[in-house]
């Protein structure tokens, strides 16, 4: 096929695939060759080439979106061998799916793990696994509040103040759990855990408020428009353009915010 797009996305793909013929291609010979095509030529020839963000973001970005999302275990499967062989640690994806219990819940960061755990067996690597000391709730939360100071600034700590008058527990936890035992674990940047949860929940769709603050945290630790932008266009592809321009046009008011400040 003569087409440059495709032949751009061709190699993409054959990156995060590990081989030069990629099943989908077969996969919908018969059925939907057009959106093989699409997949190739869009996904990866338009999208995945683009500048801002680098391979291993992509696909830490894609296996949050598509473990929250909770609907599509063979392509989360494919994209956590991806992940692998475009140089992510068998750390850095545990660690991505442990850090989406706080924002797709449990079940969402368990079924991920498992399918991990199913990718690692598969290309035969043994994951180094280590616990987090044990500290007291004061620990907790004392870094847990500076985390949010420091990640989230004033938008993180309006989140709070608002829950005070009716679930002060909640807000509590958000500080400790969230925060405290979830951002305070080594494996991942900030930068990305950011591009991490961004990518969540713009996928999932349903939480408005809680990605204006998270755009705020990912500019706050050192995340540029750039990849702010980038993460968003990459997430057409998985959660579709709906999701996509809903946090874009999040994203276009919390730049006008700061700009203004």
């Amino acid at each position: 096929m003569n087409d440059p797009r495709y032949q751009q996305g061709l190699q993409h793909l054959a990156r995060v695939a590990g081989t030069n013929e990629p099943a989908i291609l077969d996969a919908l010979a018969d059925i939907a060759p057009d959106l093989a095509h699409f997949t190739v030529a869009f996904g990866y020839g338009d999208v995945y080439a683009r500048h801002g963000l680098t391979p291993r973001q992509r696909q830490l970005a894609t296996i949050a979106a598509l473990a929250a999302l909770g609907n599509a275990r063979p392509q989360l499967i494919f994209h956590l061998h991806g992940a692998l062989n475009v140089g992510c640690t068998a750390t850095e994806i545990i660690e991505t799916l442990i850090h989406l219990a706080g924002y797709a819940g449990f079940p969402a960061a368990l079924n991920g793990i498992f399918a991990a755990q199913e990718a690692f067996r598969a290309k035969g690597i043994a994951p180094q696994v280590e616990t987090a000391a044990p500290r007291s709730t004061n620990e907790r939360y004392d870094q847990g509040l500076a985390a949010l100071k420091a990640i989230d600034g004033e938008a993180g700590q309006r989140v709070i103040d608002s829950l005070r008058d009716i679930a002060p527990d909640l807000g509590r936890f958000i500080i400790e759990f969230g925060f405290g035992d979830i951002y305070s674990r080594p494996g991942l940047d900030l930068v990305t855990r950011e591009i991490v949860t961004l990518s969540a929940l713009a996928a999932m769709g349903t939480a408005s408020p809680q990605l204006n603050v998270h755009i705020h945290g990912l500019l706050n630790v050192g995340g540029t428009r750039t990849v702010l932008v980038e993460t968003f266009i990459h997430i057409a592809v998985y959660a579709g353009f709906p999701a996509a321009i809903n946090a874009m046009l999040t994203a276009k008011a919390v730049l006008a915010e700061r700009d203004k400040n």
